[in-house]
């Protein structure tokens, strides 16, 4: 549109598509280290303008019409391949960085048509500020924020609202670059930043009210994790409750079984004393209260919810093998044990509420395979328990839990599945247990478990 030569034009080929790089490399989630992925990055750029000469001397005119659109075709292809994203998440980032693109396209030919009479050094100096303006603001202020946006997308936007948001910015790229327009009027200049605007104004409603969205539902699973914890509190305090009843009763009788004992004694009275405290052991031997593992923190628990369930006559099955040190926090072990023996608890109680002559059952079990955490709760439900996302809804669960257990099994790098199978709600999980060398935090990034060993 500017004219110049060959090797002007070579050289705003070169900037424009540094400059797409740049940007669709901070937006995106890189497949490789920094290191590699800029090597590849480089020379991908050598070896699309060499190509790019190469056509120009072999067809000037089709390299006039159609170099620039095969060049960022195949940078779409090959940012595409070097992006971990989601397919649909990186062409919205391509199609976002094609908008950036046209901005500063056009930024660059308006500013030197109006202002510096079709400067071509105007041009490419208008393009460079524009291109760096860009670069810093998105990695100073939104780079973090928008790739977590784009977890967020994952997440919770579906893929036709994806198409959508794309299509629209397409549009609004094809009328900015439209090349049958010829003539610079101010009404094509009040059209060209009205379009700029309400497209940039659309994409960043999308992006507040999806970030928005992902938040809440962090603060939901914040939210879920101190309700559980304020139960675990209570079970804690009912046990403690039944300690301090338990020590009294013992002191009670003790001083009972001391009477007696003396008194025995004093009429020397062996045999029968013999016989009482064998009677005594007996009985104290029936009242031990059984223990389920070696696990302090995970035998209480269990115990807690045990006495629960049998109060609401509700047949339990534990299978539970572990031992005393998992490296494991126990917070995080007792979050997904306590709250999938609830919602087990409470899916029982919803069948007794439909069918109260229905028996229900209970099977947990616990175990630990070299560094692999199995486990596995089964228990009657209503046959209309509904999934959603693989996740049973809410309302069927007592609200409380399944976003909990979800939560703290990622953080080990666990793999998870629910399934409502005729009548019993099934509940899988296995996780990683980190080494003792390594922390919790690093364990829950390695060694992860394949899909197959759910099935």
């Amino acid at each position: 549109m500017l004219g110049g030569s060959v090797y002007v034009a070579l050289l705003r080929y070169v900037i424009s598509l540094t400059g797409t790089i740049i940007l669709f490399s901070l937006m995106s989630a890189p497949r490789y280290d920094r290191k590699k992925t800029t090597i590849c990055y480089i020379m991908f750029e050598i070896v699309l303008i060499f190509c790019a000469c190469v056509w120009y001397v072999v067809d000037w005119m089709s390299c006039v019409k159609m170099s620039a659109f095969v060049m960022y075709l195949c940078f779409s292809v090959f940012a595409t391949l070097m992006s971990s994203d989601p397919l649909y998440l990186s062409l919205y980032k391509l199609a976002l960085t094609f908008y950036l693109l046209a901005v500063f396209l056009i930024g660059g030919i308006e500013v030197s048509i109006i202002f510096f009479h079709r400067n071509i050094w105007v041009d490419i100096i208008t393009r460079i500020i524009l291109i760096v303006l860009m670069i810093v603001f998105i990695d100073k202020k939104i780079k973090e924020s928008i790739r977590g946006f784009g977890h967020y997308v994952e997440t919770e936007l579906d893929k036709f609202s994806i198409f959508i948001m794309i299509l629209s910015i397409l549009f609004g790229i094809g009328f900015i670059l439209n090349p049958n327009v010829k003539d610079q009027t101010p009404y094509r200049l009040f059209q060209l930043m009205t379009n700029f605007f309400l497209t940039g104004a659309l994409q960043l409603l999308v992006y507040r009210l999806y970030l928005h969205i992902g938040k809440e539902k962090e603060y939901q699973k914040e939210n879920q994790l101190m309700q559980m914890n304020h139960r675990l509190l209570e079970r804690n305090m009912e046990l403690l409750e039944e300690s301090v009843t338990s020590s009294r009763r013992i002191r009670h009788d003790a001083r009972h079984h001391n009477a007696v004992i003396a008194e025995y004694a004093r009429r020397g009275q062996n045999d029968e004393l013999l016989e009482y405290l064998k009677e005594y052991n007996k009985e104290t031997e029936e009242s031990i209260v059984q223990q389920i593992c070696s696990n302090t923190a995970v035998n209480n628990i269990l115990t807690a919810y045990t006495r629960w369930a049998q109060q609401e006559q509700i047949n339990v099955t534990l299978d539970v093998e572990i031992g005393v040190n998992l490296v494991i926090p126990n917070i995080d072990l007792v979050t997904i044990l306590a709250n999938a023996y609830e919602n087990a608890i409470y899916g029982c109680i919803e069948v007794k509420k439909q069918s109260p002559e229905q028996a229900c059952f209970i099977h947990l079990m616990l175990k630990r395979k070299r560094n692999k955490l199995v486990i596995c709760c089964s228990n009657s439900c209503r046959r209309e328990t509904e999934m959603k996302n693989g996740q049973p809804k809410p309302e069927f669960t007592g609200g409380i839990g399944v976003l909990s257990i979800v939560k703290t099994a990622e953080n080990f790098g666990g793999e998870y599945d629910f399934k409502n199978d005729d009548g019993v709600f099934v509940f899988r999980l296995i996780m990683n247990i980190p080494s003792s060398d390594d922390n919790p935090a690093k364990g829950r990034e390695a060694d992860n478990v394949s899909d197959s060993t759910l099935r």
